[in-house]
């Protein structure tokens, strides 16, 4: 079975940032504000019903539900595990996440500063350099047969779209605009030499979904 590396739930505004300048340990995504960027999957059925009844359902819906299927391992750079730079100061530091983490498989944390791996409920954060397709099997052979997931941040996805290691993207724009940061393409076109496209925009939220998949 081959096994599929994804990027899903990718969360971009409408010039095309996935996250603003500034992180810092009180903004995770810099100056831009994850509430706009993501509410559209916080108001699903999916979501809200893992604390009370209620959210949406539809497209936004099946998208957030299908987040975590049949995924076996996550891949994720440094900086979206935390602020920090340079070698580890603080090795307290366990992510943004709390105690139970919402990955519940093994993660790939890529960082050239080593650090010992922990274990938060039923997810193990790993840290380990190596170039994307080195991570990538790693990643696949901890993910046991299912895929894995590229969870970001942008700089990480851009690596592995640019190494050619992307087999599908699911990405979610947000009818707002960041004006600074990081951002993932100019337009989505850049992507189209080498993947399919299909855009499905989503009336009860507002934000368009863009698919790829590999040609």
């Amino acid at each position: 079975m081959t096994q599929l590396l994804r990027v899903q739930n990718f969360g971009v505004s409408r010039d095309g940032f996935g996250t603003g300048e500034n992180q810092s340990l009180e903004r995770p995504f810099g100056n831009a504000d994850p509430g706009e960027l993501f509410a559209w999957a916080g108001a699903t059925a999916s979501w809200v019903g893992r604390h009370e009844p209620g959210g949406s359902r539809g497209l936004d819906d099946y998208f957030t539900r299908d987040f975590a299927h049949n995924i076996g391992a996550e891949i994720m750079g440094r900086n979206k595990f935390g602020p920090q730079r340079g070698p580890w100061q603080d090795h307290e530091w366990r992510g943004w996440w709390g105690d139970e983490p919402p990955f519940h498989t093994p993660v790939f944390v890529m960082t050239h500063h080593p650090r010992p791996s922990f274990t938060l409920s039923d997810t193990t954060f790993h840290f380990v350099g190596g170039d994307p397709a080195t991570v990538l099997e790693q990643a696949r052979e901890a993910a046991r047969g299912k895929d894995v997931r590229l969870g970001g941040g942008v700089s990480t996805v851009r690596d592995f779209l640019a190494a050619d290691l992307v087999d599908t993207l699911h990405v979610a724009v947000s009818p707002v605009e960041i004006g600074a940061g990081v951002r993932l393409w100019e337009s989505p076109d850049e992507l189209l030499d080498r993947f399919h496209l299909d855009v499905v925009p989503s009336p009860r939220s507002g934000v368009t979904h863009h698919l790829f998949w590999r040609k």
